[in-house]
């Protein structure tokens, strides 16, 4: 069986330039409503901001549900291309293909297999599981497709070799039942041509929740460059994710890349706020999203967004950081980055 890695394709770093950005458009669902009560086209005006946001600096392109596209139009930048297939979800991140690169130029995609974060109620995979094969066709990209079920949000990459991942939810007896640590990094090597797996243990306590992925690695800590690591960091002692974060960034200091170097890590405090309407969150700063010439960061009217926006500004040197209100978005179950889904511009040959 041909696999991405035999085949002399890999992943490369989120900050390498794009060719575009793919998202989809919010429809109706038990996570966004049926639209009777406002909620599902105010939600859908948040995405819309997003996608706008994003096509100042690159081209957008944006799946929707069947019947959607006017809707869709109406919100949306007139650059930005609007394309329909049956959907059931809005998280680019998780059902979209991990697009890939080749030496030789060609654009590649790992179709990982979709079963909406562990088969949550929240979610019917029945057609956002194609979703990720729809983008790679429109994109170009030759497709491979993986049977371990995983999302993009459980990974990221340095580009050079290394990956991180969460423990509960890449051995997630509802995602993959029976795998071990040893058939999961098989797999994740052999379709985004990694050689280095990171394990840490788990995501915060909010996303452990009814809209939660049960710990994704894209709240917890991400790659800015080969070496350095932004990771989250609750400050608050009587916060849940105080020790949580202290257990993980024990493993990252004692992590290797897969070049060998010890990670330099980069701590992100967390929003000041700690509850919203009574209710924990689970807020941050990491899943922001890189794209050509600027970060957009997820932003929540807290004095520790402009601490946050520094600290981008000196990872990300040269790109603009934008500011992006993220609250209805982690009310839903993500963020910026989890909505987002960027299609990497192919090596010139």
């Amino acid at each position: 069986m041909t696999t991405p890695r035999t085949a002399g394709f890999r992943m490369p770093a989120e900050w390498d330039p794009h060719e575009r950005t793919w998202m989809e458009f919010p429809p109706v669902n038990p996570t966004f409503g049926d639209g009777s009560d406002g909620e599902l086209e105010r939600l859908r005006r948040i995405w819309a901001s997003v996608s706008n946001t994003i096509a100042r600096f690159e081209p957008v392109s944006v799946v929707c549900n069947v019947g959607d596209a006017d809707v869709a139009r109406s919100m949306l930048h007139q650059s930005i291309e609007v394309h329909e297939t049956p959907t059931g979800d809005a998280w680019a991140r998780d059902s979209g293909p991990t697009f890939l690169v080749h030496a030789d130029g060609r654009l590649g995609a790992t179709h990982w297999t979709f079963n909406a974060w562990g088969n949550q109620d929240f979610s019917d995979p029945t057609d956002e599981r194609h979703v990720g094969a729809f983008i790679a066709g429109l994109a170009g990209a030759e497709l491979f497709s993986s049977s371990m079920v995983n999302e993009g949000g459980g990974i990221h990459v340095d580009g050079e070799g290394t990956v991180m991942v969460t423990e509960t939810v890449q051995l997630d007896p509802d995602r993959n039942p029976g795998w071990n640590a040893e058939q999961v990094e098989t797999e994740l090597r052999a379709y985004l041509d990694v050689s280095k797996v990171i394990w840490l243990p788990r995501g915060l306590t909010k996303d452990y929740d009814r809209f939660g992925t049960r710990g994704h690695v894209d709240i917890l800590a991400t790659f800015c460059r080969p070496g350095t690591v932004l990771a989250h960091v609750q400050t608050d002692r009587s916060h849940p994710d105080f020790e949580i974060c202290q257990d993980y960034l024990r493993v990252l200091r004692a992590s290797t890349d897969a070049a060998g170097r010890p990670l330099e890590v980069v701590e992100v405090p967390a929003p000041r706020t700690t509850h919203d309407q009574g209710e924990i969150v689970d807020w941050g700063y990491i899943n922001h999203y890189v794209c050509n010439g600027a970060v957009i960061l997820c932003a929540f009217d807290d004095p520790n967004d402009e601490v946050a926006a520094r600290i981008m500004a000196d990872a990300y040197p040269g790109r603009e950081i934008v500011l992006h209100d993220a609250r209805d978005i982690f009310a839903h179950g993500g963020g910026i980055h989890c909505i987002t889904q960027q299609q990497p511009a192919v090596p010139a040959v």
